[in-house]
């Protein structure tokens, strides 16, 4: 298998080999009531290596998921089962509250909303368990466990409207119901997750794409690095706030004069309208989708080669044809030469080893743009003036 994220034999420009994997289940330390703990390296991590001068980047692919848990439809376990197939490593955004129990509910204090309160359900206790072993699975596979936060309040009243300080509350209490769950639950014959959760969480996405501009500032003093937050294009990242803002991207829209953001609801939108459209049209709906974040995998590829953002939920709209789109996509393209499909936190481990002027030669290139005398001669000649970041 060539080009995926944990991949050691055929490593393209820039990705160095994985780090000898450590042991997890032999140096545990638990932490607090016995939720988390210490394990030592992360198994299945590339090593990130600066880009030799001249030498095109690889491909990177990122495929997140919001508000991960494993409830009775069980496409938290398919999408890692699937990533471990094709050499996908993803970032999975858990909802703090799917930790906790609906019994234990005010132990929540969303901002400006009554305690306990939520526009998105609790999960039933089995449905917790399920969650919270396929997060201890995935971490251990080398994917990412990044926050969708909590009660996912979209709107006037919503997390568009809170304040620096309301977010601090807000990732706080998603930290604690990870970090705690043990004692919410009860589930005391249950593993600890293998991580610290204070270490792990460095970013996640907003619930609607909103709130960001106060987030950020939150968020950079509470040791994020990144942020999905945002609508973007397909272009090479930069900076926002402190933080590497790796947003959603527009792609195309086949068979429509319009493009639309690299999710699996946005697509939604522009189809029916509704998680239950007509029957006859689901087949229609999911090839629309898969054939558009193709077209837009195959423009970066071919053109700028910038980071692909790909954004879905564990939902089966319109007869689940948006999860079998992805799960085509991840197979189509993880394991294509110079491709890494990897986390967040891998990219931006990536970002970070990088040349700043390099990259931000790379940030010139518009959509699609493919360095007219080659990448040779393009990344050769650095403006010592140019700009990476713009906060």
């Amino acid at each position: 298998m060539s080009g995926c994220a944990g991949d050691t034999t055929r490593s393209p420009e820039g990705q160095g080999r994985s780090a000898p994997e450590e042991k997890p289940e032999q140096q545990a330390r638990v932490i607090g009531d016995g939720s988390t703990s210490i394990t030592g390296r992360q198994p299945n991590q590339p090593v990130p290596r600066k880009l030799r001068k001249g030498k095109k980047p690889p491909q990177f692919v990122v495929f997140s998921w919001d508000g991960a848990g494993e409830d009775g439809k069980k496409l938290f376990s398919r999408f890692r089962k699937a990533g471990k197939r094709y050499g996908a490593s993803q970032s999975f955004f858990l909802s703090g509250i799917y930790a906790l129990p609906e019994a234990k509910s005010r132990r929540y204090s969303p901002p400006g909303h009554s305690v306990g309160a939520s526009d998105i359900g609790y999960l039933k206790d089995e449905n917790i368990r399920a969650t919270l072993r396929e997060v201890r699975k995935a971490w251990l596979q080398g994917n990412e466990i990044g926050t969708h936060f909590n009660g996912h309040f979209c709107g006037p009243a919503g997390v568009g409207s809170w304040s620096e300080d309301q977010w601090k509350s807000e990732i706080r209490q998603a930290k604690w119901f990870v970090k705690n769950w043990k004692t919410t639950t009860g589930f005391k014959g249950e593993d600890p997750l293998p991580f610290d959760y204070d270490r792990e969480l460095i970013g996640g996405r907003t619930p609607c794409l909103q709130g960001q501009e106060n987030l950020l500032r939150a968020a950079r003093q509470m040791g994020f690095r990144y942020d999905s937050s945002g609508n973007g294009t397909q272009v090479w990242p930069g900076k926002k706030g402190g933080l590497w803002d790796v947003p959603l991207q527009e792609v195309p829209m086949p068979g429509r004069k319009f493009q639309t953001l690299s999710m699996d609801y946005n697509f939604l939108a522009n189809q029916s309208g509704t998680v239950r459209g007509p029957s006859e049209k689901h087949a229609a709906y999911g090839r629309q989708m898969r054939d558009g974040l193709m077209k837009g995998f195959e423009r970066a590829y071919k053109g700028n080669r910038a980071p692909m953002v790909i954004g879905n939920h564990f939902e089966n709209w319109n007869g689940g044809v948006y999860m079998d789109a992805v799960e085509d996509v991840m197979k189509s393209v993880c394991q294509k030469r110079e491709v890494r499909c990897v986390s967040f936190r891998q990219l931006v481990n990536w970002l970070d080893k990088q040349d700043p002027k390099v990259l931000a030669k790379l940030r010139e290139l518009g959509v699609g743009e493919r360095p007219k005398a080659g990448w040779d001669s393009y990344l050769k000649k650095h403006k010592r003036t140019t700009k990476l970041l713009s906060d």
